[in-house]
């Protein structure tokens, strides 16, 4: 850590349980210059804290300091830039397997270039947690979970060695194996530490815990007050590697909770809730920060599920300051008791402490939310933002029948399935599942499903035999406790076995639906419904024979499972018959809060995580088998389908040269509104008449082998073949009613083909490519490969109405230009076709968000000149855009 000027004379030592901290001390920093600096949001003044350590004159200046205590008057939208240095860095393997595949080729690349491949390190902690991998292949029975965890490593086993030569080859590098849980669980039931230290030079400095991570619910931890958000891989590896986080100081939007929840009404009813209003607000590129006397009526778990959700609302992050509460969850989790006496006296001393008396800070804008106006609700069809009031739902989706799917007249259609003595019909739920880091890091949630589910088989209620069920705990301790308190056995009897601890079904990996089910919807056209406890249900994500698929709370997902359909009222209509002949109601099986929380006191104890976190490292049976290599670089196999040495640096000189403007551009793809990460670069099921599904085949791998797009990361070749290949994608170059799919149209030669076919037509032609797109362009996931999938199909530019925050960023960090039209124009009031050619000059004098003109040339030959604005925000991702990348850019800096 490099030494802070100190200018405003703040640094001191804080004396805790005999133990001697160095801290900068923002109180003493007011006194010496930073006048009322006590009145900003509690986020900020992590920021604040974060400039001040990290002084150093030319990345973190005086000025930049003064910046952050000018934030008062100007409340985050003066555009001031500054350098962040996150103290740690979290992973996930889909995105964790390319990035260390970066730092892998970048050995290679410093190496040639003449420098050392050993300043090719992490430089602060990374952890990187496996839990993408496992897919719901088995499930309803008492041999799912082993199944599964068979298959993921039989699918996984090449990667997983690549990840273990990782965990040798780099310092600060740790993995958390397999069947562990979810990355974000993890990190808020054991890495978070909210206060951090790191000794140095015979002391031992204290500092608000802080992160980034590549995956966008990073902001789950937020929950626990600590600072945190998802970037794109590119960005975290820059991080990792002692670059600074280039950011804008952010406006920051408080938002008053008052109230309690009413008995009835779970944590997923108030995210999903907030989540539509912070949407409907506006508040991308902007903090979110929760305050008001409402705090004070929320468990930490419940804070956890809002700060997971901040990607679904648009915001960077959605912050809760550290109180009573925050250390209530530190001890019950486990924590050292020494770390939680650290906490409170550092966040005490720092004014990072709340309570019910203290002030409230300043903020840019206000939100206010009555907890007791909160009712029961799910989300969908096909938007986290969609939510419904659960009495709607039925209303809401026969809307959709008529509005989205434009089946209104079939509504009430049922179809026979082969060889079953079921039929289906439109809006049966196929897929039940209790899954993802937003609600199953929260024991009210999973008590709350497990008791349901006993109360249910009281009554004799049963699943429909049509719905795949199943149960994905984010953390063992989930899992431990439902056995524990014998609800996992009431789950196990309606289906909801144990599948696996990862992401599942939330990220795509829900898995095959029984054949003829599967060919009933397909053949009949039918729109099917699943219904999740996860965080997106984007069309085309959840599974390739579901269109409309709905976030719902843990019991919620159990009560459709019993149901069996969307299109019943749950809170008038019977969920099915008892084994007395009469209807049983959601009313009459719905657990009071009081017995939730009986049975959390009872189950959720401090020894049960400490004893599940022991060994996190170790691994089970099969991760301690997995050979990995040895070695400073890796030895890279030419025959691998999974993991490939990217191209990026290959031929790159020592310095940058002159970047050409650009000339005779195709376009590529006009896309609407609202494409999401999911669909440029899907995360999902490889279809064998893809580009990738091709290169597989070629290259000897049979369609039971494909995996996923998810697992194949770590190659190029497949990547850059997925590339827009999402199903439900749709390019309005093909014409309104054009096919979906990954499709475009070739120009001069007007040939329909694959997005990636076409790409390599043009490259071949030497003809550089643009996108044009809608609003909110990349929005989901931070995914890295939505941005170097663009770059590597020769795309120079991306011009939208507006970007999410990650892909913005992730576009520049590939060398990218992200451009942004004036407000009120778009490529549908420019009336493109797709036959254009496009202009852009001046890019070597480019500057950050400087108006440019795009020249458009009509294929009628009718030019216009369209104005656009620079979206490449600061001087840093300048550097990044003219060394071709931030990877590049980083090469450079430490081969000099």
């Amino acid at each position: 850590m490099t030494k802070s000027l100190d200018s405003f004379n703040c640094r001191r030592t804080l004396t805790v349980g005999g133990a001697d901290y160095v801290y900068f001390d923002l109180a003493e920093a007011e006194k010496n210059g930073l006048a009322g600096i006590a009145k900003l949001p509690y986020s900020m003044k992590v920021l604040l804290e974060n400039l001040l350590r990290n002084e150093d004159g030319r990345s973190v200046t005086k000025q930049s300091i003064q910046a952050v205590a000018a934030w008062l008057n100007d409340k985050g939208t003066a555009g001031v830039e500054i350098a962040y240095r996150p103290a740690r860095v979290l992973m996930q393997d889909f995105t964790g397997v390319p990035a260390v595949v970066d730092l892998a080729a970048m050995r290679d690349g410093i190496k040639a270039l003449g420098g050392d491949p050993e300043k090719i390190n992490p430089l602060v902690p990374v952890d990187l947690v496996i839990d993408h991998s496992v897919i719901v292949d088995e499930f309803g029975t008492p041999m799912a979970f082993a199944r599964n965890v068979e298959l993921e490593y039989e699918r996984n086993e090449e990667r997983y060695k690549f990840l273990k030569w990782g965990q040798q080859a780099f310092r600060n590098f740790r993995v958390v194996p397999p069947g562990t849980g979810i990355c974000h669980q993890v990190n808020l039931e054991y890495l978070g530490q909210v206060v951090w230290t790191n000794s140095e030079d015979g002391e031992t400095t204290a500092y608000p815990d802080t992160c980034v991570g590549t995956d966008s619910h990073t902001t789950m931890i937020n929950g626990l007050g600590v600072l945190g958000w998802g970037v794109g891989g590119i960005e975290a590896e820059a991080a990792m590697l002692g670059q600074p986080v280039s950011m804008l100081l952010p406006e920051v939007i408080g938002f008053r909770l008052t109230g309690k929840l009413k008995e009835g009404v779970t944590a997923t009813d108030l995210v999903l809730t907030v989540t539509q209003m912070l949407r409907k607000k506006g508040v991308v590129g902007k903090f979110v920060e929760f305050f008001g006397p409402g705090l004070s009526n929320m468990t930490l778990a419940d804070r956890a599920t809002i700060g997971n959700m901040a990607p679904e609302y648009g915001a960077t992050c959605g912050f809760f300051p550290v109180d009573s509460e925050t250390i209530r969850y530190l001890t019950m989790s486990g924590r050292e008791e020494s770390r939680i006496a650290l906490v409170e006296a550092y966040s005490k001393a720092q004014g990072m402490w709340r309570d019910a008396g203290s002030a409230d800070p300043v903020f840019t804008d206000l939100l206010e939310l009555d907890l007791g106006d909160v009712v029961p609700s799910m989300a969908g069809p096909k938007r986290p933002e969609g939510r419904v009031a659960l009495e709607d739902i039925p209303a809401g989706f026969a809307k959709a029948m008529e509005t989205e799917y434009k089946k209104a007249a079939e509504i009430s259609k049922r179809y026979a399935v082969e060889g079953a003595s079921y039929d289906l019909g439109h809006g049966d739920v196929v897929i039940a599942a209790i899954t993802s880091c937003t609600n199953t890091s929260n024991p009210s949630v999973l008590i709350g499903a497990g008791l349901l589910a006993r109360n249910a088989n009281r009554r004799g209620l049963k699943q429909k035999p049509w719905v795949k069920t199943s149960l994905a705990p984010g953390s063992q301790v989930v899992a431990e406790y439902l056995e524990k308190s014998g609800l996992q056995k009431e789950l196990d009897q309606i289906g909801f076995n144990l599948v696996g601890f990862g992401c599942t079904t939330c990220i795509g990996n829900s898995g095959p639906l029984p054949g003829p089910i599967s060919k009933t919807i397909n053949d009949k056209g039918l729109i099917a419904a699943a219904v999740l406890s996860g965080n997106r249900n984007f069309e085309g994500r959840v599974s390739p024979d579901v269109q409309a698929n709905y976030l719902a709370s843990p019991p919620l997902v159990v009560a459709h499972a019993l149901a069996g359909t969307v299109t019943k009222d749950l809170t008038t209509e019977p969920l099915g018959e008892g084994s007395d002949g009469k209807p049983v109601y959601l009313k009459d099986i719905w657990p009071t809060a009081a017995e939730i929380q009986e049975f959390i006191e009872k189950n959720v104890t401090r020894e049960l995580f400490a004893r599940k976190y022991a060994d996190v490292f170790k691994g089970d049976a099969y991760w301690q088998k997995v050979k990995a290599p040895a070695g400073q670089t890796y030895a890279w196999d030419d025959h691998s389908t999974y993991v490939q040495n990217p191209p990026y640096f290959a031929g790159m000189a020592r310095s940058f040269g002159k970047i050409g403007d650009i000339k005779g551009a195709r376009v590529l793809g006009l896309f609407g509104d609202k494409i999401t990460t999911d669909h440029i670069s899907p995360a999902g099921s490889i279809k064998a008449a893809s580009p990738a599904g091709k290169y597989l085949t070629e290259h000897g791998v049979g369609v039971a082998d494909f995996n996923q797009y998810g697992t194949r990361r770590g190659n190029h070749e497949v990547m850059m073949r997925g590339t827009f290949a999402n199903i439900r994608i749709r390019n309005h170059m093909l014409g309104e009613n054009g096919r979906e799919g990954g499709y475009t149209i070739h120009y001069p030669s007007k040939e329909e083909m694959s997005i990636y076919d076409a790409a390599m037509e043009y490259k071949k032609e030497g003809v550089p490519l643009v996108i044009f797109a809608g609003v909110e362009y990349g929005n989901g996931s931070s995914r890295d490969w939505a941005a170097k999938g663009t770059n590597l199909l020769g795309v120079r530019a991306v011009i939208a109405q507006s970007f999410e925050r990650i892909h913005r960023s992730n576009l520049v960090g590939m060398g990218v230009i992200p451009f942004v039209f004036e407000e009120g124009t778009s490529w549908a009031s420019l009336n493109l076709k797709g036959d254009e050619l496009v202009e852009i000059d001046g890019l070597d004098t480019i500057k950050p968000r400087q108006k440019m003109v795009a020249k458009v040339t009509y294929g009628d030959g009718t030019v216009k000149n369209v104005p656009i604005v620079c979206r490449i925000d600061t001087l840093d991702e300048l550097d990044y855009f003219k060394n071709g990348g931030i990877l590049q850019y980083v090469l450079r800096d430490l081969a000099a």
